[in-house]
């Protein structure tokens, strides 16, 4: 069997960005000359998520304005995380909601999606360094 592991980097210019990262990971699938298994996709920080879903643009502003509503910023003293020297109590929120990691199969070296299917990053507290881990195994 075969492993490998890689790290993609992102520092956002907004404090919240969804980030279309598919052909990024279709890289990292493609070097690893897996033929059938699976990639797990990670990003390595609790205020960011990694999720399946449309590459469609109305949907990704729908989803920011949801998480906003769901856990608002501001004010940001209405969380008791942000009481001490923090004010990213909704990121963490809303990394919950979005969920931490997506794993996808390899199917004859392509990743196995359905329609409309793509990974994206979710950055929910940006303006500094992250990465994603993408860990690729198989065959």
């Amino acid at each position: 069997m075969k492993s490998t592991r890689e790290y993609l980097w992102f520092n956002t210019d907004n404090r919240v960005e969804l980030i279309n990262i598919t052909e990024k990971v279709k890289e990292v699938v493609d070097k690893s000359g897996v033929r059938e298994g699976l990639v797990l996709v990670n990003p390595m920080h609790i205020t960011a998520s990694v999720f399946i879903n449309d590459a469609e643009s109305g949907l990704h502003e729908d989803y920011k304005e949801w998480l906003e509503e769901l856990a608002p910023h501001e004010p940001t003293d209405q969380y008791r995380h942000n009481r001490g020297v923090e004010d990213n109590a909704d990121a963490h929120l809303k990394r919950q909601i979005m969920g931490r990691d997506v794993t996808v199969a390899i199917t004859e070296g392509e990743l196995d999606f359905g329609p409309w299917e793509q990974i994206f990053y979710g950055e929910f507290d940006g303006q500094r360094d992250k990465r994603v881990l993408v860990k690729v195994i198989g065959d």
